[in-house]
């Protein structure tokens, strides 16, 4: 008779609290909306948080509506929590200060476990109407500004041989919309790095994983609601196509995807797109 095989036990409880204490989170786009709230869920969960953001500076309005002085006071907030934190005024696009930010928490803190690539912009345009201004943003920061992050922070986590890469795409990189191209382009190329990064990074033992929102109620959505001359949660009701009765998602909705994914209960999860759509990709 053949030797029957144990089953090897998953870590941690499936009912204890997620614990990243002694982890390092490196969170972009973390001064507001879903960034901010998975960095304090991290710091909530024990980690250590580094903080990239852009001040206000960016030529595109949707990131318009936050104080100036969000990344700062997101860092009170962390150590707060009892957490460490550095933070670091920087723009995705620029490879410079994406390098000085690696170096820094790298100095402080001596790993990076995991990358949350957040940082985006939204905005409504039609294809014979867009700008290149607006077309430059889209594309620039939402998929170039990963690809920027990440080429810093793979080499730490290939020398630890292990990380987690979680890329928050949208429910647009996997379906498309109108007015929506250049976004959809943006966020469908995210989709197809991450796919190509878990292929390329599975011997070091890092996972890649993207997460496809639906609309979530963030400060952005005030930006987008003036420029279409509506108020946020109108805009959220006629576009949203959830099946469920919400116009939209919750920040705290992304951070508990977020956290599970990174965490070793999702151990096994890599290459995989995980809607939290609302049931709107199944409409």
């Amino acid at each position: 008779m053949a030797e029957k095989i144990g089953r090897v036990p998953a870590p941690g409880a499936a009912s204890a609290p997620l614990d990243f204490t002694g982890q390092v989170a490196f969170n972009t786009g973390a001064a507001s909306g879903q960034g901010r709230q998975v960095a304090l869920e991290f710091a909530r969960a024990g980690a250590d948080i580094v903080a990239l953001d852009v001040g206000q500076a960016v030529e595109y309005p949707a990131v318009q509506h936050r104080p100036d002085d969000a990344l700062y006071s997101l860092q009170n907030e962390i150590e707060a929590l009892g957490r460490r934190a550095v933070i670091t005024p920087a723009d995705v696009r620029d490879d410079a200060a994406v390098t000085r930010a690696v170096e820094q928490a790298i100095a402080t803190f001596g790993r990076i476990d995991i990358l949350f690539n957040n940082a985006g912009v939204l905005g409504y345009a039609e294809v014979d109407s867009i700008s290149d201004e607006a077309l430059n943003a889209t594309i620039d920061i939402n998929l170039k500004g990963p690809m920027i992050v990440a080429r810093r922070v793979v080499p730490p986590m290939k020398a630890a041989r292990r990380g987690v890469i979680i890329n928050n795409s949208s429910v647009m990189g996997l379906r498309g919309g109108a007015r929506l191209s250049h976004y959809a382009a943006s966020k469908w190329g995210l989709t197809g790095l991450t796919k190509s990064w878990a292929i390329e990074l599975a011997p070091y033992n890092i996972r890649v994983i993207s997460i496809h929102p639906t609309g979530v109620n963030t400060p952005m959505n005030d930006s987008l609601a003036e420029m279409e001359g509506a108020t946020a949660i109108e805009i959220a009701e006629r576009s949203a196509g959830n099946l469920l009765p919400i116009p939209w998602v919750e920040t705290e909705d992304v951070a508990a995807l977020v956290l599970w994914l990174a965490s070793d209960r999702a151990r096994a999860i890599t290459g995989a797109q995980y809607p939290l759509d609302a049931g709107l990709l199944s409409g």
